[in-house]
């Protein structure tokens, strides 16, 4: 609160707004660098658990009288449980390597990002991914696992494309990069045919989920957006930007199987979209299209005449039946629960 008598000199504001940023980002690498002394300890005390359980045969009871000894002499620290120290013997031997763990991206997550990972991930390599992704897109908890059970690697970069003849590299690799298939809109509580306005309609009454789905850098720009060609109307059903790669994504959803047709359509869109919105500084606008199912040879013949860079992915939104699907519980209730059920985690996270 500024005194009543008390005259601030010119250029004050800026002078605290500009301090302010530097406490706060003070603060957020103070919260990294704890965090990253945390992660190395936990690391540590894994890797100590395994060198003995290796050389003196230490067994679960051990492991119980190391952690009750831990704690009487660190009564203040919290995490230091059997069941956790359980998980930093697992951290341990997962991310087995002669790089410091501090270096790779597993040692740059919150605990309970690393207890996610071993739990839910077996193979090195894409529990890796995992943790590089989270750490480049700074997923939450639930985010991480939500990409894992909708299996985010295995799918991302799988929809076919003529992006490699189209566009030069590197565009071409990042373009693929976002191409997935199949795309999981599960989080419509969509079941059976539906119509492909409430399919569009469905996305973007869900926005938040489905930039998500498509993945980082996406921005909507617009559903059903409008183009006059000459007196003629047309309509293109979903336009994003990305914002990283400084180009526009035209989206087009089809919930039959694709037709050659389709291809043609969103050629159209593509050449479109470059000649009206697209500025010198953009990227080439790229073109995906989302059906209910393909055939590979169909879709390899009608990409080979394409024009437009464009990949052709499917999508689903019902992983169960109609019937086991209406057992389960809703998906804000299962959000519940799982918050109920925090894995031990330290206050430096």
């Amino acid at each position: 609160m500024v005194r009543a008598d008390l005259v601030l000199p010119d250029g004050y504001a800026q002078t605290l707004d500009s301090l302010k940023r530097r406490v706060r980002d003070a603060r957020i690498q103070a919260q990294r660098t704890v965090n990253t002394q945390l992660i190395e300890l936990y690391w540590n005390i894994g890797s100590e658990i395994l060198t003995q359980q290796d050389r003196q045969g230490w067994g679960t009871g051990v492991v119980k009288q190391l952690a009750a000894d831990l704690r009487a002499e660190f009564p203040e620290m919290k995490g230091l449980s059997p069941s956790n120290l359980q998980y930093m013997r697992a951290f341990a031997a997962a991310w087995q390597n002669s790089e410091p763990i501090s270096q790779q991206p597993a040692g740059k997550l919150p605990w309970g990002h690393i207890m996610v990972l071993i739990d839910k991930l077996d193979h090195p390599e894409t529990r890796n991914w995992y943790a590089g992704a989270a750490v480049e897109y700074g997923w939450s908890r639930n985010v991480l696992m939500n990409m894992i059970m909708n299996k985010s690697m295995e799918r991302t970069g799988a929809a076919p494309s003529n992006f490699t003849r189209q566009l030069s590299a590197p565009d071409s690799e990042l373009a693929q990069q976002v191409a997935k298939d199949p795309y999981a809109f599960e989080f419509l509580g969509l079941s059976g045919e539906v119509a492909e306005r409430d399919l569009e309609k469905a996305l973007t009454e869900k926005i938040v989920e489905t930039l998500r789905e498509l993945g980082p850098g996406f921005a909507f720009v617009g559903r059903q957006v409008h183009f006059d060609v000459g007196g003629d109307d047309f309509y293109i059903d979903l336009l994003f930007f990305h914002v990283q790669q400084l180009r526009y994504y035209v989206i087009e959803l089809k919930t039959g199987k694709f037709q050659p047709e389709y291809a043609g359509k969103l050629n159209f869109y593509v050449a479109l979209v470059d000649d009206k919105l697209k500025l010198p500084v953009h990227g080439e606008t790229v073109g995906i299209l989302i059906c209910g199912s393909k055939n590979e040879h169909t879709v390899r013949y009608a990409l080979g005449r394409s024009d437009s860079p464009m990949a052709i992915s499917t999508y689903t939104y019902e992983t169960l039946p109609a019937k086991e699907r209406d057992a389960l519980p809703a998906a804000d209730e299962l959000s519940a629960a799982f918050d109920q059920i925090e894995p031990p985690t330290d206050p430096a996270e």
